[in-house]
Formats: C-alpha cells, sequence, structure tokens
C-alpha cells in the first residue's frame, strides 16, 4: 500500500471542502496517477477519492500537482521520499468561490461525474426540482448559493430586498418537504430586512452574501457534530464489539455541504475502527443508495454491502444490525419525521427485531411550527421516475403511479433517538432541546 489516509483539516481551503492528508513513507517507489475523472491522487491499483491533490515533499516544496494541464501523466519517483502528503479532497456536491457556483449532477452518478454551472436562482431552482441536487441540507445551500451569485452580479438593482424575498419564494417552491430551504429563506429575509434599515443596497447585497457563505462552514462543523454524537451514542450501548448499521437513501457528502447526516455517523465509526459494516438499500425509485451512497462508500473505502429495499427485514435478522441511522428532510415538534419513502418501513421492520432506530439530523431540519406528521406536505414526484430507468420503460404501459418522495416515521418508532448538532435526543424531548430547556442525553 502506498498510503493510507487520516482525517486532516486546512484554513487553506475553503470550508465546503472536506480535506484528507495522507502520509506516505512508501517502503518501494510508489507511482501516483491523477485520478482520471478528478485529479485526485493515486496508486497503481488503488481507487482515489474523488477531488483534486496536491503532491507535496516534507520540506513543503510542492512536486507534482495533480489536475493542471501540466500534470496529465503520473508523477514517478524514483526512489521512495522519507515522507509525502498528499491533499484530497472528499467528495463535492456543490463549489463554491465567490460569483461562482457549480453542482455535481447528481443524476449522472456513478457513471459520470459532471459539474453543471448554476449563474441563477432559476439555474438553482431547476437543478432542485430535477433532484441534480438533493438533500435537504444540500437543497438550502445550493439555493441560497445562487442568491448569492446573483447579488454579486448587482441583481436588486437599488431594491435588493424585493430581489431577495422573489427569489426566497421561488426556491423553497422547488422541494416543499425539506424544510430547510424553507427556514434559510425565513432567516435570511429577517436578516436582510434588518439590515436594509441601516445600509445600502450595495452594502445589503455584501452583508446577505456573507451571511450565506457562513452557511457553508456551519454545516459542514454541524454534521461533524451529528457524525460523533451518533457514534458515541451507539457505541454506549456495544463498548467493546465493532457495529453493523444499516442506512436508507443518501446521507453523506453528496446530500450535504460535506460529511454528512446519518452517513457522517457511519463516517465517524469507521474513522474510530468500530465499524464493521454498513448496508445500504438501494432506494428506489431514484436508486440514490445504489448510485451515491455506495459511490461515497467505495471512493472512501468504508466497508459496505448493498441490498434491494425489499431484502431489510431480512438483513436485519440475519446480518446482526446494531443500528438503523437514516436522514431526514423535516423532523416536526413531537418527533415525526418525514424522510425518503421506505424509512417507515425500516422502522417498523427494527422495531419488530429490536433494533435502535436513528434519525440523524441538523436543527435545521427541524419543524417546531408543525405539531405533528399530519402536518407535513408530501411532495408526489412524476411517474416516469418509477416507470423508466434512465429513459428505459420497465413497467407495463398504461400502468397507474403513485409515487410519493417522502413518507413519515411516528415518532413512537425512533426508538434510538434523534442525533443532532446539539447532542441525541428522545423524539419526547426534542422540542424543549432546540429551545434550550434541555441539554444531551
Amino acid at each position: 500500500m502506498c498510503r493510507d489516509f487520516q482525517p486532516y483539516s486546512s484554513p487553506f481551503y475553503p470550508p465546503i471542502q472536506h480535506i484528507h492528508a495522507a502520509l506516505l513513507r512508501p517502503s518501494r517507489s510508489c507511482t501516483l496517477y491523477p485520478h482520471p475523472a478528478s485529479g485526485s491522487i493515486s496508486a497503481p491499483g488503488q481507487t482515489a477519492r474523488p477531488g483534486r491533490g496536491h503532491l507535496h515533499s516534507a520540506s513543503g516544496e510542492k512536486v507534482c500537482k495533480s489536475g493542471a494541464s501540466a500534470a496529465t501523466g503520473p508523477c514517478v519517483f524514483s526512489s521512495p521520499p522519507s515522507r509525502l502528503v498528499v491533499w484530497v479532497m472528499t467528495l463535492e456536491a456543490i463549489r463554491y468561490k465567490a460569483g461562482s457556483l457549480q453542482v455535481l449532477n447528481q443524476l449522472l452518478l456513478p457513471h459520470q461525474t459532471v459539474y453543471d454551472e448554476v449563474r441563477s436562482v432559476q439555474d438553482a431552482y431547476e437543478a432542485i426540482k430535477s433532484m441534480k441536487v438533493r438533500g435537504a441540507p444540500a437543497i438550502a445551500i445550493v439555493g441560497c448559493l445562487s442568491l448569492a451569485v446573483e447579488l454579486r452580479a448587482g441583481a436588486g438593482g437599488d431594491d435588493p430586498v424585493t430581489f431577495i424575498r422573489e427569489s426566497l419564494c421561488h426556491l423553497t417552491s422547488a422541494r416543499p418537504t425539506a424544510v430547510n430551504m424553507g427556514r434559510a429563506a425565513r432567516e435570511l429575509m429577517e436578516f436582510a430586512e434588518n439590515e436594509s434599515m441601516e445600509k445600502n443596497s450595495e452594502q445589503l447585497r455584501e452583508s446577505v452574501i456573507a451571511w450565506i457563505e457562513d452557511m457553508l462552514e456551519r454545516d459542514v462543523n454541524d454534521n461533524r457534530k451529528i457524525g460523533n454524537y451518533g457514534a458515541q451514542h451507539i457505541l454506549s450501548g456495544v463498548p467493546r464489539d465493532s457495529v453493523t448499521i444499516l442506512t436508507h437513501c443518501n446521507t453523506g457528502s453528496l446530500a450535504t455541504a460535506g460529511y454528512g447526516t446519518a452517513l457522517g455517523v457511519v463516517r465517524s465509526l469507521h474513522a474510530l475502527g468500530r465499524l464493521k459494516r454498513m448496508y445500504c438499500t438501494e432506494t428506489r425509485p431514484y436508486n440514490q443508495g445504489s448510485r451515491l451512497t455506495a459511490y461515497e462508500a467505495v471512493a472512501e473505502g468504508i466497508p459496505a454491502t448493498l441490498i434491494t429495499d425489499s431484502m431489510a427485514a431480512l438483513t436485519m435478522r440475519e446480518m446482526n444490525i446494531t443500528a438503523v441511522v437514516v436522514g431526514a428532510d423535516r423532523v416536526v415538534a413531537n418527533g415525526d419525521t418525514a424522510n425518503k419513502v421506505g424509512t417507515y418501513q425500516l422502522a417498523i421492520a427494527a422495531k419488530h427485531h429490536g433494533i435502535p432506530f436513528y434519525v440523524a439530523a441538523p436543527s435545521t431540519s427541524c419543524d417546531l411550527s408543525l405539531e405533528s406528521g399530519r402536518d407535513i406536505i408530501i411532495e408526489v414526484r412524476p411517474p416516469e421516475e418509477l416507470t423508466n430507468i434512465n429513459g428505459v420503460p420497465i413497467a407495463a404501459p398504461g400502468i397507474e403511479v403513485w409515487n410519493p418522495a417522502f413518507d413519515v416515521t411516528p415518532h413512537q418508532l425512533i426508538t434510538g433517538g434523534i442525533i443532532t448538532e446539539l447532542g441525541v435526543f428522545l423524539p419526547s424531548e426534542l422540542q424543549a432541546a432546540l429551545t434550550g430547556r434541555l441539554t444531551a442525553l
């Protein structure tokens, strides 16, 4: 093996990018190739992480830069250097710098890695609606960043407040079940209105852009806390053994600004050396599990096994599942949780088998304005998403289709707890926890 990845953070990259460092102390000569799709570094026969990489010597001198036009071939070392550091960014669903936004087109994964330019609020609306971008946190971040891009170009003229209000209203309508976009819109609108009382149009634009850019760092930090709290809580019940986790849909770097929610818990367990295996459901009809979660797991070397949705109960019985951990698009005041369709049946099966069922979600996915899951609006997607795969019909012509994108899991079935960046709480304790009246378990 030419490399071993350990988590690392760096001030030299924007917070949206999730950095890892590899310390290489090879005992033999290693040939390091830029990854063909993304330019990250890998040794022959090894799978590279998607992302871009730089190769440095121990003294800090750059000896190879991948991803640049000058580095199209391998970097070969005839004798092993004493120490090399490879900086590699893990999967990026969102690429942003001032005035420029690109999103990874997740409809093309895992076969193609294509970043689409988002130049306007309308571009973001269409990317969200078509599910090029998905995952409640990522939806909110991309929506708001598209607004930042337009504001950077001077959108709104002398009345940016009206432009901001109309843009946020439009973005919120793209996928109404996910609460993060609506919550971000309310908070951002309140901020913009307050700022407008004291600042001119240009100053207001700058303030709003800064507020939006701060969302990136907050999301990654919150996700890391969710991962750590969740891992600790799960391990508290199995102090010595490794654990096996079942998850659903995709809740990782591709659904957030980085690290992930439920998959962040898996990442934390893996980093601790306590993850035996993750089982991920394929998640029909859009196959976010087989296309995206499996993609993340393979890219990062997480031990994982893919199953069909209909295998979940059998997997719980036969594969010694320690816990089921899922994400959330909206958690309401009593703990009822809307998530990708299929979550509800997982919770029922987990309850039957006595397996703790966890929901991992940032507080931004919690909506205390709704009392119960009965009040959640459930998005219904087009029939073609169920009857076709990649444009190829798989169902009998003329069959009627019901295709809800989400279901609601009653709080009584969330037996492990709700994992937030504030800690892990029982559903009955969530409201008090989010209003500061309760500390974490």
